[in-house]
């Protein structure tokens, strides 16, 4: 199925440096996309593309871009016109997650995580949309379960996916009408790097993972199961099993979801901090 919905599609994706995003790049670069890919550090963006080019697939384009930064994203996409002659799918998956309890949270903070999680996603689809239509094509938003239960200790990152939630409900008939088909991805815990990311957008490898190893399922799995979607046309897929589980909780069972909020409000939030 990827092979014959991507081959020959000029994909570009946001935050493709690493996790779900380094992913869904490996994988369309099998399926035969030609890419464009974005992300703030281009030293991992280029280490990548070298893996995916071979043979049967085009050398990715590689831009650096900053999701938070007017015309960022608006460079990317001309540049991937230039390169690919169109634009057929835009993933906007650039974002990462600010923790914490509520009193030890500025407005500073809840300021930082929207101007990623929200509106880095409108820069990019902003800019990408006007190509978008031209093809028909597709925009893929990368929210999270976080959209559906919000949690103690994380507000700004569940606000954030919550907002993104919104966004996807409301344009979705909105683009159907230019022919622009919108997917909603909703991860539950996949692996990533985003557990390692403290709440100033950095990454520390040595911080540890918060999330018990059997609930976290492999990136790979996650992103063959995104492309399905995505293949499919689907208005929104819950990616992993538990996060079915928690998103079914949270619709159908909310007083077993409240109880089992206060219990994690007594565990603290995680913060990954540097190394003294």
């Amino acid at each position: 199925m990827a092979r014959q919905t991507f081959a020959g599609k000029s994909v570009l994706i946001t935050g493709a440096s690493s996790g779900i995003g380094a992913e869904l790049a490996r994988q369309l670069g099998q399926a035969g996309a030609q890419l464009t890919l974005t992300a703030r550090r281009t030293d991992l963006l280029d280490v990548l593309a070298q893996r995916i080019a071979g043979a049967d697939t085009p050398q990715p384009l590689v831009v650096q871009c900053d999701v938070t930064r007017d015309g960022d994203v608006e460079r990317a996409v001309a540049e991937a016109t230039q390169r690919w002659g169109k634009l057929d799918i835009v993933i906007a998956n650039a974002g990462f997650g600010v923790v914490g309890a509520f009193r030890d949270l500025s407005v500073a903070d809840y300021r930082r995580q929207f101007e990623t999680n929200v509106f880095g996603v409108l820069r990019t689809i902003g800019a990408a949309l006007p190509e978008i239509e031209k093809t028909k094509g597709n925009v893929v938003i990368i929210g999270s379960v976080a959209g559906w239960s919000s949690t103690p200790n994380a507000s700004p990152y569940a606000m954030s996916k919550f907002a993104l939630r919104a966004l996807a409900d409301a344009i979705t008939p909105e683009l159907a009408l230019k022919g622009v088909t919108v997917t909603l991805i909703s991860p539950g815990f996949v692996d990533s790097a985003i557990r390692r990311v403290d709440n100033q957008g950095s990454f520390h490898a040595e911080a540890a993972e918060p999330v018990p190893q059997w609930l976290v399922v492999p990136t790979d799995k996650a992103v063959r199961q995104i492309l399905r979607a995505v293949a499919r046309g689907q208005a929104e897929a819950v990616i992993t099993g538990h996060g079915k589980l928690l998103v079914a909780i949270e619709r159908f069972l909310p007083w077993l979801s409240r109880a089992m909020k206060r219990k994690l409000a007594v565990r603290g939030g995680h913060r990954p901090e540097p190394k003294a």
